[in-house]
């Protein structure tokens, strides 16, 4: 997915100025993919008062970031923006976005906003954006199988072990089933969905504020190790290899999977497009246990150089407040506050509270240049993962050297 400050005493006189001032609009933009939502709680806060208006655009998801790149540099960019929080550091880096952390730190519930959010939204000890929109990664098994299989429908797997058990059960039913799927050609859809299993294995991606690459581990072997060897035995289809994305959720709503990785955005998904398909939802695990998971979604940003932060601010405590959390939570967001997580989600289905633990405990990669390591589709991370994922055994450790070694070029490299 990829230096102008502003001081303190500046932001706070400009905060102090524009509160007082006249009604005022500020622009906002979006990326496509969170257009279920963003129109109705922009709506609805222009509705909740009369003194400031948010005026809303929606860019297609896959022009957003070059968009506001562009607009940023040539000094059209809009006050305000829900930006993919992987993206932030590297805007902030640049020095396109507003110093926020007086913002931050005086809302009295700053605690308990989502903590992988935040810190992406930091650069440098300085906060340049805050949660917004949240999704978390979480496991998926289809109940019918497991039931036919002889397994307990109820019981999502706990360890690697487990799902391997499971896969193999659901496998043996034939008729076209399979065990385990994944997108085996999406660098975006792994670093979701299997990062966490090193996560919760004890490894990690990055260190040193994103200035190393720490892929070459131990726990990222055992990972690709775990993967590969599903593919190797059938219980994975063979689509999975080049598939790009394009079957992520797909795959699974055919009925004809037992296990998937997914995202908390399937449940509202499935329970739309395919009411009778029995499913459950469970973390994430690691090898012998635990659980992590990734927490995506959207930060709030503010163009550095606005004048409007005044109705900025009244946005974003709008967006914080039980009736926003609440407005996000039914059109498709996790909250973002975990003071308001259950009160926001009641009466919605309860499996949204699972992923809703998923994301508070979630964590996310942090480097300015996660677009040329990660989202790139010649990238080094997909390379070495569909080359590990698909190969022998001798192919992974040569995977994970090559990729450690591109990884950490690029980010020696990057300006």
């Amino acid at each position: 997915m990829k230096n102008w400050r502003l001081g303190l005493g500046g932001l706070g006189l400009a905060i102090a100025l524009t509160t007082s001032a006249s009604a005022e609009t500020f622009s906002l933009w979006v990326r496509s993919d969170g257009s279920t939502f963003m129109p109705k709680i922009v709506d609805a806060f222009n509705n909740s008062q009369s003194e400031h208006k948010a005026e809303l655009q929606i860019v297609p998801v896959n022009e957003l970031v070059q968009k506001y790149a562009v607009a940023a540099a040539g000094g059209t960019a809009p006050d305000a923006l829900s930006l993919d929080l992987i993206y932030t550091p590297a805007f902030a880096s640049a020095g396109q976005l507003e110093d926020i952390t007086d913002l931050a730190k005086s809302l009295p519930y700053f605690d308990q906003l989502s903590k992988a959010h935040v810190a992406t939204g930091t650069w440098q000890d300085r906060i340049y954006g805050l949660p917004f929109s949240a999704d978390a990664s979480v496991l998926i098994w289809n109940k019918k199988l497991f039931k036919e299989a002889g397994l307990d429908p109820e019981k999502g797997p706990t360890t690697w072990a487990e799902i391997r058990t499971d896969a193999e059960k659901v496998n043996a039913l034939g008729n076209d089933n399979k065990g385990f799927y994944f997108s085996g050609n999406c660098g975006g859809c792994n670093i979701f969905t299997f990062t966490p299993l090193v996560w919760a294995s004890g490894g990690d991606m990055f260190a040193d504020e994103g200035k190393k690459a720490t892929i070459d581990t131990p726990q990222m072997r055992d990972a690709i190790a775990f993967y590969q060897g599903m593919v190797k035995d059938g219980l994975v289809p063979a689509g999975s290899q080049t598939d790009t994305g394009a079957n992520f959720f797909a795959a699974f709503a055919t009925g004809k999977i037992g296990i998937t990785p997914s995202g908390s955005f399937a449940i509202g998904a499935l329970n739309e497009q395919h009411p009778d398909l029995e499913y459950g939802v469970t973390y994430l695990p690691g090898k012998e246990g635990g659980w992590s998971s990734f927490a995506g979604g959207d930060n709030f940003v503010v163009s550095k150089g606005t004048t409007k932060m005044a109705g900025i601010k009244a946005f974003l405590e709008y967006a914080y407040s039980l009736d926003g959390q609440t407005l996000l939570a039914r059109n498709g967001s996790l909250p973002v506050r975990g003071d308001l997580a259950k009160e926001a989600l009641k009466g919605l289905d309860a499996r949204y509270l699972v992923a809703a633990d998923a994301m508070a405990k979630g964590r996310t990669p942090y480097t300015p240049v996660f677009n040329d390591l990660i989202n790139s589709a010649n990238g080094p991370w997909i390379t070495m993962l569909n080359q590990a994922f698909f190969g022998d055994a001798a192919a992974i450790d040569a995977a994970i050297a090559q990729g450690q070694d591109a990884m950490q070029s690029i980010i020696d490299t990057a300006p």
